[in-house]
């Protein structure tokens, strides 16, 4: 077990973890311009972390600002497959690497006042449902194993694997989470 997840279960053993709200409803609250901080791709909050990495970062410094304990990384729909759809599956290991660098670097700044902090690695279930034949389960853990390494590799401390309405959306996501680490 990695350093990191043992003091995340330590913590979690004498206390409740209080996680922050919600990137993306923070994100859409903003004034964000299509072409500038988007680059192109509406509503691809994920490339705000290559586009204004400042204001990612910002708004995980608020969160921690708050009393939060955990955050999470701009990386909901960041897997290969959903970033596809964008014509940015190529970027997906590095936008997740770069989330989680970004996400640890306030969770350093917030850690030095002795209290630990916490980087949790956000995997949406995408758009498309394997259970409906709209993709391959396969190619589906293939795409969540891009994501899951490159948020390991950024440093986060655990993973959350969030919303899924289908089961084997799920099950990939585990199980490409497994195969990532």
């Amino acid at each position: 077990m990695s350093k990191s997840v043992t003091g995340l279960l330590d913590y979690l053993g004498d206390r409740v973890l209080l996680a922050d709200g919600a990137m993306g409803t923070r994100v859409q609250a903003l004034d964000l311009d299509v072409e500038k901080d988007y680059l192109g791709q509406e509503n691809c909050t994920d490339i705000l972390t290559k586009s204004r990495p400042d204001l990612v970062r910002d708004i995980h410094m608020g969160y921690f600002g708050a009393g939060a304990d955990a955050v999470e990384t701009n990386t909901f729909g960041a897997s290969p497959v959903t970033l596809g759809e964008f014509g940015l599956s190529g970027e997906a290991f590095d936008l997740n690497k770069q989330s989680a660098e970004l996400a640890r670097e306030a969770a350093q700044e917030f850690t030095a006042d002795g209290r630990p902090r916490f980087v949790l690695g956000s995997i949406g279930p995408g758009t498309k449902l394997p259970s409906l034949g709209h993709i391959d389960y396969q190619v589906l853990e293939d795409s969540f194993t891009v994501q899951c390494a490159g948020l390991a590799a950024g440093g986060v401390d655990a993973f959350l694997i969030e919303t899924c309405q289908d089961p084997l959306q799920v099950k990939a996501a585990v199980n490409g989470a497994k195969r990532a680490r």
